[in-house]
């Protein structure tokens, strides 16, 4: 018998979100959350390494069997599942999704998620403070790189495709948080795309469970 599909790591991970959001895209029945069996984990005690070889989240187990890394997942899901396609059906479309998929999970998160969005999340100034420094030193990268991410957008009405696909679901929620930052207008002002498009996913349904 099929065991449901779990996806193990706290719902307010970007990465979480993303294949939260192929599950949704695709009507995958999924469970969630930080505890498998009878074991809870968490990133501060090791015991994610039980789960994945190198400590991280997500990890989704399904039929005993556990698969990590985000993109490598989404591609899982899409593959193995019914429903709408999330990737597109030539090589090279394809292979450019994918490009941009892994893209995303490496460089964009290391900007956007790791050396910015964190900082507020889990502030390491004193007195557990924000530190100011820290995001001032950032931001002018973050905003390079939100402008890279507004060109390659265009007027396209999902990021690479003219539907939403892996690439969609890895980007939305950093920009969600993004945006949902006190001052995100400064970060925001020069691009003309990127919240237009934004909009448009909080208004699937998709988005709507995941986001919040």
């Amino acid at each position: 018998m099929e065991k449901p599909l779990h996806i193990l790591g706290p719902q307010f991970s970007t990465f979480v979100r993303s294949v939260q959001l192929c599950c949704e895209e695709k009507g995958i029945s999924y469970t969630l959350g930080t505890t498998f069996g009878e074991q809870t984990v968490s990133f501060g005690d090791g015991s994610l390494f039980e789960f994945h070889p190198f400590g991280k989240a997500p990890v989704v187990i399904h039929n005993d069997r556990r698969l990590f890394e985000t993109a490598s997942i989404c591609r899982y899901l899409d593959t193995a599942f019914d429903g709408v396609d999330l990737q597109p059906g030539s090589a090279l479309e394809r292979a450019d999704v994918d490009q941009w998929a892994s893209g995303l999970s490496l460089y964009v998160d290391r900007v956007l998620v790791r050396s910015y969005l964190l900082e507020f999340a889990f502030p390491k100034g004193a007195d557990g403070n924000v530190n100011a420094a820290a995001v001032q030193a950032a931001e002018p990268e973050v905003i390079k790189l939100l402008g890279l991410l507004d060109k390659e957008l265009g007027a396209k009405p999902f990021f690479r495709t003219e539907h939403f696909t892996i690439a969609d679901a890895i980007l939305i929620p950093m920009l969600d948080y993004l945006e949902k930052l006190p001052h995100s207008a400064r970060l925001f002002a020069e691009q003309r795309y990127l919240l237009p498009y934004l909009n448009r996913i909080r208004q699937r349904p998709s988005a709507n469970v995941v986001l919040g």
